[in-house]
């Protein structure tokens, strides 16, 4: 392998827990713990993006090595590598839940990539660390399988994410309940390294405030800035509004992002919001299939809909007020805090608007764009339409004016009713056919340009989860074909059209293709 891991900077820079036990506990006055992953002597590869390999300077050859396994499974470390967890809280469903920290995963260090960025490596599933809770920091095959395809095809998609380098199988049998409903069921167990810049997440500053740690957490707000935010002046009097304020953009962003490609969150606590605008922690995802924005992936959430596919830019809000209360102490004025909040409401507001002209193909700007924007999502709630199957299928549209609705519409519904009477989509795709008579682009262009933002390939739950069942009988052909095809997810790819299919009826209510559980 090459150039050793280094030693993270996190470590190097801020105050550390003094304990070095391994034991669940309440760690104060500290932003991590040092812990050493358990070690999988069994362990085998499965799958490896070589997209991210290439970046971390790892040849292919590289990748077949035992020794690749072995440093990925946690079982054996390279020179420098210093193993940390880190210490964070979070609100959980709209409730201080206290401490929570890394339980789960352990940070080996960091490397810098071929494109100069610096790289946090981070197990999951590699055992327990002293923010474990009495858990045994384990994660199932079927759990990596979905964080290891998912985060990958959100970089493929444009969506600023967390990366996977490797998912391994540990060889080991993990006990749990999938649904909460018991009794809990041996699972083969894994370990997949996930790669970001940084997984500082609204928890971590959150923690040492709930604790009166003002020192600490300004000490961590120094070092995410300057790290993190080299373009803000780390001497400048208001240098933590301003950072706050980059903060909301980002996070505007990204669930702008997360809308167009339609992908639901489903647990958008604080302990799971970054810093730094990326989607962090792929637990009970999903993306939307039949259109509403009432849908939540999360059967924790199926009573309040608390995280819902509609309400993700109010709960990225939401989450936004819980960290403005909690560097407030460095701040030590609320009207920056407020502007910065209400930066995060333009922001949000002004590029939803263009995301959604240009997966219309709208590029000119006319008066009654908004309107025309603002009346489809409820036509399409009404009709049950594939978010992805609509917006690819309506790059098609001809010029000709419509007097009947495509027949390619009953395609891509899952009303159980024809769609031929819906008089009011017919009448919105008359307007959209008019709107589009007054573009300079050409049809062709218009197409293509709609093609690059409006997906074909998506991680739907049931594809990943028959990837998983093949799994479990130890065939991985299957998350190899999903991983390959979601390089390249606004691409039509020969063969692969049952991978662009929209949700099909048996996978409706059959468990994890529809709705899942946060259990891992």
């Amino acid at each position: 392998m090459p150039e050793p891991t280094i030693a993270a900077d996190f470590i190097t820079s801020l105050p550390g827990d003094p304990d070095t036990r391994n034991l669940p506990r309440q760690v104060t006055r500290a932003c991590y713990s040092r812990v050493t992953p358990r070690g999988f002597p069994h362990a085998r590869l499965i799958a490896c993006s070589h997209g991210m390999s290439e970046e971390l300077g790892l040849s292919p050859a590289t990748l077949g090595m035992e020794r690749f396994t072995q440093v990925f499974s946690g079982t054996r470390l390279l020179e420098g590598m210093s193993p940390y967890a880190a210490c964070y809280g979070g609100h959980q469903f709209g409730h201080w839940a206290g401490q929570l920290g890394d339980g789960r995963a352990i940070t080996l260090g960091e490397k810098r990539g071929n494109s100069g960025q610096q790289w946090e490596l981070q197990l999951k599933g590699a055992g327990p660390t002293p923010y474990s809770r009495g858990a045994d920091g384990l994660a199932v095959l079927r759990s990596s399988i979905r964080e290891f395809l998912c985060s990958e095809a959100m970089h493929a998609l444009g969506v600023p994410t967390t990366r996977a380098l490797s998912l391994i199988a540990s060889g080991e049998w993990v006990k749990r309940d999938m649904f909460y409903d018991g009794p809990p069921q041996d699972e083969p167990g894994a370990v997949m390294c996930r790669v970001a810049p940084s997984f500082l997440r609204f928890g971590n500053f959150e923690i040492h405030a709930a604790r009166n740690e003002t020192d600490v957490l300004q000490q961590l707000a120094d070092y995410c800035i300057a790290r993190h935010f080299p373009h803000l002046d780390c001497a400048a009097a208001d240098r933590y509004s301003r950072w706050f304020e980059a903060v909301c953009q980002c996070t505007a962003t990204l669930i702008v992002q997360w809308l167009r490609v339609g992908f639901v969150h489903g647990v958008m606590n604080t302990d799971n919001l970054s810093i730094l605008g990326l989607t962090l922690d792929y637990g009970p995802y999903g993306w939307l299939e039949p259109y509403d924005p009432a849908w939540t992936p999360n059967t924790t959430d199926a009573a309040n809909h608390r995280y819902a596919f509609g309400r993700q830019a109010q709960m990225g809000l939401w989450n936004l007020v819980q960290l403005a209360n909690a560097i407030y102490p460095l701040v030590q004025a609320a009207k920056p805090l407020e502007q910065a909040l209400e930066g995060y409401t333009r922001t949000f507001e002004t590029e939803w608007l263009e995301m959604m002209k240009h997966k219309l193909g709208l590029h000119t700007i006319q008066r009654d764009d908004a309107a025309l924007i603002e009346d489809l999502p409820p036509l399409m709630q009404r009709a049950e339409l594939d978010l992805t199957l609509f917006f690819r299928h309506l790059a098609t549209l001809p010029a000709a004016p419509l007097t009947a609705l495509p027949t390619w519409l009953g395609e891509v519904s899952y009303a159980p009713t024809p769609l031929a009477c819906n008089t009011d989509l017919l009448h919105w795709l008359q307007r959209y056919q008019q709107r589009l008579s007054q573009e300079t682009t050409p049809p062709a262009a218009r197409r293509t340009a709609m093609n690059a933002v409006n997906p074909l390939y998506v991680p739907r739950n049931y594809l990943v989860q028959m990837a998983i069942d093949a799994a479990y009988q130890n065939q991985f052909d299957p998350v190899l074909e999903l991983h390959d095809t979601f390089k390249h997810p606004y691409t039509e790819q020969p063969g692969k059209q049952h991978l662009a299919a929209k949700r099909p009826d048996w996978a409706r209510h059959k468990a994890g293709c529809s709705m899942l559980s946060c259990s891992s």
